[in-house]
């Protein structure tokens, strides 16, 4: 173990200044895939049975707004028809049209939540190999202009090699840090998907719940 903690540490070394933005784009992107995974559970976001819970306490009457209240915080869908249920009981002669425009301005709230720090996975996907190639350019270029003799061929090509090699760290890294990088944006950027799809369906439902619901008098 100790002798591979050398190891990295001594390419970490020979790759140069270059390899240290990617280092940095490394922990940043393993910090927000860990976030996104504990942002996106679908206990925090939609669970399975809160819509059916939301239409049972609102079957007769309107809830209290303790009620309500514990609705937008149980999860992100909450928000979305605890917003339903307090533009009806703030306007109780609101139409459909009216309610379905409140909760999809919620709705547009909510996906940029759940979209939150994506576009940071999406950029250090994208950056990581072309600064993992901007380290190898500027490693050769050092090397290159380092050999004596080399630009009449006499350069040393068993040293030459070594050091193309340790230039090509850095794209190796670079990729070592895009692949994952990528592959989870486009996991999370599905799931965000399939959160909203569902939530938009049980919004509608929710819509016209409401709408049967008739004003106290």
């Amino acid at each position: 173990e100790r002798r591979g903690r050398a190891t990295l540490l001594s390419i970490i070394q020979a790759a140069g200044w270059p390899i240290w933005p990617l280092i940095a784009c490394s922990i940043l992107a393993l910090a927000l895939i860990f976030e996104r995974f504990a942002s996106l559970k679908a206990s925090k976001v939609a669970p399975t049975n809160l819509l059916n819970e939301a239409i049972s306490v609102s079957t007769k009457h309107l809830p209290s707004a303790e009620t309500t209240q514990q609705l937008a915080q149980s999860s992100v869908l909450g928000e979305v028809l605890a917003t339903g249920l307090r533009t009806r009981q703030a306007h109780p002669e609101s139409s459909e049209e009216e309610l379905r425009s409140a909760m999809e301005g919620a709705g547009r709230a909510a996906a940029h939540k759940l979209e939150k720090y994506l576009s940071a996975l999406a950029t250090i996907a994208s950056a990581a190999p072309l600064l993992g190639l901007l380290g190898t350019v500027i490693g050769m270029i050092e090397i290159f202009g380092s050999q004596p003799g080399a630009s009449s061929g006499a350069g040393n090509p068993a040293q030459l090699a070594h050091g193309i090699s340790i230039a090509l760290y850095n794209t190796a890294f670079g990729l070592m840090v895009a692949i994952p990088s990528l592959i989870f944006w486009r996991y999370f950027r599905a799931r965000v998907d399939g959160y909203l799809l569902g939530m938009e369906l049980a919004s509608e439902q929710f819509v016209r719940h409401l709408g049967r619901i008739k004003p106290a008098k």
